[in-house]
Order: structure tokens, then C-alpha cells, then sequence
């Protein structure tokens, strides 16, 4: 017996001794990552500027045909710098330009040339993926694989705080539709929870502690999930200790596996962590397209801007068709591209009258959105049409009908999960539409990874609590810019966000005389119609506000673009206050809200602003009252601010 222990002391050495470290570092050097297979289990841990940000945190995969995160041996990794320069219309920054260093690591597990580990290290995103190779057998080699899990973790440094959104349980909250990542966040809180005990909805975003009082913002994601693999979501083990999580048993009615089958070689999603020392680099990244491609080309020039929606005003009640030629009107009015139509068009309004609606807006320059329920058999959502986007026949054949009367998009809604046959259904559901040229939105959904440059006619997701909620409880009222000071640094920041918000109504109901009202001010809605960003943005505004709201604000809201070509953060706190800028052609708009108590008051920096330059000013007083101004930029291109609670700030050329 001692001879055996002494033996395997003597072989845990050798491991040790034997083990492999691998450094990879991003073309400005700045971010390090450091690969290591001691004892036949590889891990990793990062560095920006020396500074730990993740600790040596476990890697690999746990499939039905081997443990391929135990018993490795890295082999080799091959080193070089990749570049991409791509033009995207719908995401935050049009024309990127993307370099990373990129480390493909070979892991044997004995004579299994098994497992590639692929990171891409640019200077200020980390990814990392897994390519499975085939498994060599005397009969011929596995091709066929069950991924059962990841051991991929995130392990933070002690003292580590957390901005999170709670994973809810299957089957539950609205006619059984959860999950739908629609749960409120918590902040600054301290690691070591697990949510509701279901872990974290992606994007997860962390404060980790530094030397000198630096801190270091740290934010996780995934992106290139598709029908070949499940979404995953981020579970707690105790501690600052994060890892990969697959989809609960029970979502989906508990049809369907949560592990994802896999043909071989295969390579899984990208891991995302976005690094910086300042909150810039989670608002500007742009890792979530900079990893993916096309999956095929549009099948038209898709094109993109504001339009309305009569639901969030007026309920189900408003999809009828006089209330939707009046929207069309409305819509027609502002200049706008489009108007949506949500749920029961199909039973009080008609395919029959439907078509003719659409006739009519179209000859107002107009074009229309409808509603559709995923359904399936994965919840109790009753509202119609049902039963056509869950069948390939039957919803190419509504496509074709679509695509006959010039229906612009669709908004797919009630989702059943994550698991492997759901992803299916979100790309079958962008293919079949791509081929009859119609934009998709989707709701009560998943969130989006990189789907803007893998399906071109992919618009947004929800996958946030949105604007409905501001109808259904003054809860949401008063937390409404709490919540809009935290989606510019966490969902947003990944993917477009269909929130459907900056209304000009005082209340949430067609009179504007009752139900919730807004406690938050006009300049507020306009300043979140910059800061929310989504391709095509249908607003909650409604046909009375052309007569009841302030001039300025409609005027403001008939020209505000949906599309941008740059994003600049300026300053900010998540769920506090938020400041950015972003830009359309050659016109910069710099906007702000705030959700803290005292106002907030700032010098700003706006390089974007020639010295001298005339800019346009929308800004609320102490109670609320919004109004315009014009200013000039002094000499060192800075603005004082003021910001009440709630309240918003614009600034943007004199022009």
C-alpha cells in the first residue's frame, strides 16, 4: 500500500512538473492570458495591465463519448494575429475593425488528438471556444457526440461585486412563459449567490477589486449560438466561482434534452469576457459580431427606422382596424418607416382586411410589423395567430402570404427556453424569412448572440424587462430609470434591444387621463431613444401626443435616427446614471439620464465638438419641465450638466 501511494505521489509530481503554461497576450500586451494543463485539467486566468481579473479558472467539455476536461495534455498551440474589417448597419458601430491574437491549443487525452481550445485575445475582449475532434475507434471513428456540459468557469478575485439578472424557474409567471430573461437586477451585491437559484441570465457584469483603488470591469457573454448547440446561462459554485450552465430540464413543458447534439469535428459557441479598467470597453465592444459570420445573404436591401405601436397604449382592444389605420396615419405623420400590429390581428382585424390595411399604408409610405406567438407546445400563451411560426410548411406558406401583401417584418413571440430544439426554431424562423424578405424581431425570448451579422434579416430581441411592464404596475413606473441606467451597460451592450419605450403620454392608457403614469420626464424619453439601441424602433408614442406633447419633443422624436455608426461612453454608473454618445453620419448626439436622488451635476468632455460650436441643449429643471436651449462649446470642449432624478439630457448640433 505504500509503494502504491508513494508511486501516485511520485506521478502527481511529474504532472506538476511536466505541466504546460501558455501565455497569450492581445496586440497592445496589455491583456494576458495565461493557459495552463497541470494535472491533466486545463485552465486559464487573466490579466489586464497585471491586474488579476479572473483567476486560474477550469476549461473543457464533458461529453457522452469522454471527459474532456480531465486527463488532457496540451500539445502545442499555434500562434498568430487575426484581423476583420466588417460594415454592419444594425449594431452600435458600423464599420469595425477587428485584430486579436489567436491561440489554437491542442489536448490529447491519450491517443484521442481530442480537443482544440481556441482563444482570441484583442485589446480588450477575451474569447475562447472548443472544436471536438473525431474520436479514432478500431471500428471506425465517433462522428456523433452528446455534449453533456462545459466546465468552462470564471473564477473572480475576492471581494468581487456583481450586476446580475436572475435565471427564473421553467414554466412559471405569465401563462407558464418563463424563462424569457425578463427578471430585474441585482446591483452591486456581493458574489456568492446564485440568483433564484437557477443562476444568471448572459450578459453577467462584475466589478473586481484592484491595486490603488483601481477597479476592473468585467463583463461575460457568449455569442454564435445557433441551432447547433443550447444556450447557456451562468451559474454560482460558491464564492467569487462562476461556470457554464445548460438549460433546466423543465423548460420547453420538459420536451426535449439539455445537453446538445453534436456531429464531429465540432465547435461550440464562443465564451465572451470584455475587460476594462473603466466601464468603455463593456459599452463599445463589439465582441458579440467580431467572432461570428454570415450564415447567408439577405435576400434583399433590408432597410431599417422608427415606427409605432399602438399596443403598449391600448391594448389588445387597439389591434382592430380603424385604431391601425389611425396609427398608420400617425406613423405616416412622424415620417416614420413602420408600424407594428400586435397580438389578435388575425381574429378582429382579418387576413382579408389585414391586406387591405397594408395596401393603405403602404400608400402612405408605411410599412407594417404583425405579431405571431411561437407556440408550439411549450406554453399556455392563448393569444393568436398560434400554431404558425412552429411548423416549416405552414409558416413558409404565412410567409409567402406576408411577402404577397408587403408585410415588412414579424415579431415572434412566448418562447419556450434554451434548450437545443428552441435554438433551432429562432434560425429555422430568420432562414424561412430571410427567403421571403422579412426582418425579425423576437420576443418573450432568449437573448441574442451576434445575430446581427449571423442572420441579415435578424432585427432585435427583447430578452429584457421592457416597456410593457410601465403599463401593467407603477411599480415599473417608478423604477423606470433605475432600470434604463443599467440596460446601456449590460443587455444593450451585447445585442439590439426591442424595448419599445419613450412615450410622450403622461399614462399608459389611450384617454392619457388614467392607469400608470410616467414619473419620468419628456427629455428622459428622448434621451432613451439614443441610449436604447435597436435597428428598428417602434415607440410608445400615440396619435394625441402630435396635439398634447411639446413641440420640441415631437420634433425631436419625428428625426431621431435608429441606426448609428459610433458609440463613445462618457460616464456613468449601472442603475445610477448614464452618459454616452453615439452618431449617425456626421450628426453626434450625447445623451444622459439619471436615477439618483440628488441631481446629478458634471462637466462633460465632448470631443465630438469643434471648440465654439452651437449645440442644441434639451435639459429639465428641478420639477421635471423639459425645454431647449443653445449653447456654445467653450475652449476645452466641456459642458457643465445638470440631470434631476428621473430627468434627461440631449445635446446635439444646432442644426
Amino acid at each position: 500500500m505504500k509503494r502504491i501511494l508513494l508511486f501516485a505521489c511520485m506521478a502527481a509530481c511529474t504532472l506538476g512538473v511536466q505541466a504546460t503554461e501558455k501565455q497569450i497576450a492581445s496586440p497592445d500586451g496589455h491583456l494576458v492570458v495565461t493557459l495552463n494543463d497541470e494535472g491533466g485539467k486545463p485552465t486559464y486566468e487573466v490579466s489586464l495591465n497585471q491586474m488579476t481579473v479572473l483567476q486560474r479558472s477550469p476549461l473543457g467539455l464533458m461529453l457522452n463519448v469522454g471527459d474532456l476536461s480531465t486527463g488532457l495534455v496540451m500539445k502545442d498551440c499555434e500562434v498568430k494575429t487575426v484581423a476583420d474589417e466588417y460594415d454592419l448597419r444594425t449594431i452600435k458601430q458600423r464599420h469595425v475593425t477587428y485584430e486579436a491574437t489567436e491561440a489554437v491549443c491542442h489536448f490529447a487525452k491519450g491517443e484521442w488528438q481530442a480537443l482544440d481550445i481556441i482563444f482570441r485575445v484583442s485589446n480588450r475582449d477575451v474569447a475562447f471556444c472548443y472544436k471536438v475532434n473525431a474520436k479514432p475507434g478500431r471500428g471506425g471513428a465517433t462522428l456523433a457526440a452528446v455534449v453533456e456540459g462545459e466546465a468552462s468557469g470564471f473564477a473572480m478575485p475576492d471581494g468581487t461585486t456583481t450586476f446580475l439578472c436572475p435565471q427564473s424557474k421553467p414554466m412559471g409567471g405569465f401563462a407558464r412563459t418563463a424563462p424569457s430573461y425578463e427578471t430585474s437586477y441585482t446591483l452591486d451585491e456581493p458574489a456568492g449567490k446564485n440568483g433564484w437559484g437557477e443562476g444568471y441570465t448572459f450578459p453577467c457584469l462584475f466589478k473586481v477589486p484592484g491595486e490603488s483603488g483601481i477597479s476592473g470591469w468585467v463583463l461575460i457573454s457568449e455569442t454564435g449560438t445557433d441551432g447547433n448547440y443550447v444556450g447557456c446561462r451562468l451559474l454560482n459554485e460558491g464564492g467569487a466561482n462562476y461556470r457554464i450552465g445548460f438549460p433546466q430540464q423543465g423548460e420547453m413543458n420538459g420536451f426535449g434534452s439539455t445537453t446538445a447534439a453534436v456531429s464531429l469535428p465540432a465547435q461550440t459557441p464562443w465564451r465572451t469576457v470584455t475587460v476594462g479598467t473603466t466601464l468603455q470597453n463593456v459599452v463599445e465592444t463589439t465582441v458579440p459580431w467580431d467572432l461570428v459570420k454570415p450564415k447567408y445573404k439577405a435576400s434583399r436591401d433590408y432597410t431599417y427606422g422608427a415606427g409605432t405601436w399602438s399596443w403598449i397604449i391600448g391594448m389588445d382592444a387597439s389591434c382592430n382596424f380603424n385604431e391601425q389605420k389611425r396609427y398608420i396615419d400617425f406613423a405616416a405623420a412622424m415620417g416614420y418607416r413602420s408600424v407594428l400590429i400586435d397580438a389578435l390581428w388575425d381574429v378582429q382585424i382579418g387576413y382579408e382586411k389585414m391586406a387591405e390595411l397594408s395596401r393603405y399604408a403602404q400608400s402612405k409610405g408605411v410599412g407594417i410589423f404583425l405579431w405571431y406567438n411561437s407556440n408550439g407546445s411549450w406554453n399556455d400563451a392563448p393569444q393568436s395567430p398560434l400554431n404558425k411560426m412552429n411548423r416549416t410548411g405552414v409558416r413558409r406558406q404565412e410567409m409567402k402570404w406576408m411577402h404577397d401583401n408587403g408585410i415588412l417584418g414579424i415579431k415572434v413571440d412566448f418562447f419556450g427556453g434554451d434548450k437545443q430544439p428552441m435554438m433551432q426554431l429562432y434560425e429555422d424562423i430568420l432562414t424561412d424569412a430571410n427567403d421571403f424578405g422579412i426582418q425579425v424581431i423576437f420576443h418573450g425570448c432568449t437573448l441574442p448572440r451576434g445575430w446581427e451579422r449571423m442572420y441579415p434579416n435578424y432585427v432585435a430581441s427583447e430578452a429584457v424587462l421592457a416597456s410593457e411592464n410601465l403599463h401593467f404596475g407603477q411599480g415599473a413606473c417608478d423604477a423606470e430609470a433605475r432600470n434604463g441606467c443599467i440596460h446601456p451597460f449590460i443587455r444593450n451592450t451585447v445585442g439590439s434591444m426591442d424595448f419599445g419605450g419613450s412615450t410622450l403620454n403622461k399614462y399608459y392608457n389611450a384617454d392619457n387621463r388614467r392607469g400608470t403614469h410616467r414619473v419620468t420626464s419628456d427629455v428622459y424619453a428622448l434621451a432613451a431613444a439614443v441610449l436604447f439601441q435597436s435597428s428598428v424602433q417602434h415607440f410608445a408614442l400615440a396619435p394625441n401626443n402630435l396635439t398634447d406633447a411639446p413641440l420640441w419633443a415631437i420634433d425631436f422624436m419625428k428625426q431621431v435616427p435608429t441606426t448609428w455608426d459610433e458609440v463613445k461612453f462618457i460616464d456613468g454608473y449601472p442603475g445610477k446614471y448614464c452618459i454616452m454618445a453615439r452618431r449617425h453620419g456626421d450628426k453626434w448626439y450625447v445623451a444622459g439620464i439619471s436615477a439618483q436622488a440628488e441631481p446629478l451635476k458634471t462637466t462633460i468632455t465632448l470631443p465630438m465638438f469643434e471648440k465654439g460650436t452651437a449645440l442644441k441643449v434639451y435639459s429639465d429643471d428641478a420639477q421635471l419641465q423639459g425645454g431647449v436651449t443653445v449653447v456654445k462649446q467653450n475652449k476645452k470642449q466641456q459642458l457643465s450638466i445638470t440631470i434631476p432624478a428621473n430627468g434627461g439630457i440631449v445635446i446635439m448640433h444646432n442644426s
